[in-house]
Order: C-alpha cells, then structure tokens, then sequence
C-alpha cells in the first residue's frame, strides 16, 4: 500500500517529482508554514476585530507565539523528523522568538513610522497595510529566517538511530502506482 506521500507524488508531474524528492524537507516545511500561515491569519484577525482593536502588533504577536507552537509540533514530527531532545526545544524557543520580532517589525513600521493608519488614512488602507506588512512581508522574512535557522541550529539530527551512509533503491523499477522510491529518512 503506498503511503500518502507517494499517492500525492503519484499525481504531480513526472518532470517535477524529482525535484519535491530531491527538497522534500523544505517542501514540507512550507506545507507546515502555509497551514500556520492561515492560522495565524484567522487568530490575528479574530483578536483585532475583538479583544486587541487598538493593538494590532500585540495581536500580531500573539497569534504567531499561538502557531509556533503548532508549527515546532509539525515541523518536529514531520517536516524534519526529529527526536526531542530537551537542547532542540530551547533552541527553537530562541529561535521563535527572534523570529517573532523580525515578523512584528514590520507591521509597526507600517503603523508607527510610516502612519499607515487611522486618521490617517482610511479604515480599509489600514487593514490593507497592515494585512501586507505584518502577514506578508513579515511572514515572508521570518520564514527565511526560520528555515535557515532551523536547519543550522534546532533540527540537526534526525530521529533514529545513525546509519553509515544512506542506501539508495536503484535499478529496480517502481511497482506500478508508487511515484517514486522510498528515500531514506536521514538524507537532507
């Protein structure tokens, strides 16, 4: 029976699926990101629109520190498959923190030195910059900070014992219906 992952290669391209094999690890970290990405999304709007009206970065904030913990979940378990250790969880802390900060500064550029909001301009330009400052530009830049963070310093090993080196299946023809060979786990 093939797994999930290989019926969803099964559908993609012939001409793409040596490339999401090839970076799985980062495919599936963006996968985790994007699902936190809507969250975030939907707690930060639910908290400015109820209980943070005025307070858009502190909204902001919490809604990322709310999906970064989902995110260290996902990302352990399965975008890097690695075992806890008790180092890999201060390290992630670190580095969600900064990686909060770099996602929160732009957002108060936007409403505190550049003035993009109320007075002065309308209610619908506020939203709008804040939606593209804090959700995107700093989406998108902590990410790349995380990746590489992430990558460097919390999720070095993977989980299980240490092999030798990496077996690769050649030679022998996929089974009609699995996209590709299984790939070993402790290969990046």
């Amino acid at each position: 029976m093939p797994s999930p992952t290989q019926r969803a290669l099964a559908r993609v391209p012939d001409r793409l699926r040596p490339f999401l094999v090839r970076h799985r690890r980062l495919v599936k970290f963006l996968l985790v990101g994007g699902s936190c990405f809507v969250l975030t999304t939907v707690i930060d709007v639910e908290l400015k629109f109820t209980v943070l009206p005025d307070k858009p970065v502190v909204a902001l904030t919490v809604a990322t520190v709310i999906t970064t913990a989902v995110s260290y979940v996902l990302n352990r378990r399965w975008a890097f498959r690695s075992g806890g250790r008790q180092r890999e969880v201060l390290l992630f802390v670190l580095v969600s923190v900064v990686a909060i900060a770099v996602n929160d500064v732009p957002l108060a550029l936007s409403r505190y030195v550049l003035d993009l909001r109320e007075p002065y301009v309308g209610s619908f330009g506020q939203e709008v910059a804040d939606f593209l400052s804090g959700m995107v530009v700093g989406t998108f830049v902590a990410m790349l900070f995380r990746y590489w963070a992430m990558r460097r310093w919390v999720f070095t090993r993977p989980a299980g014992p240490p092999s030798a080196a990496p077996a690769l299946v050649a030679a022998a023809a996929p089974e009609p219906g699995y996209a590709a060979p299984e790939m070993p786990r402790d290969v990046p």
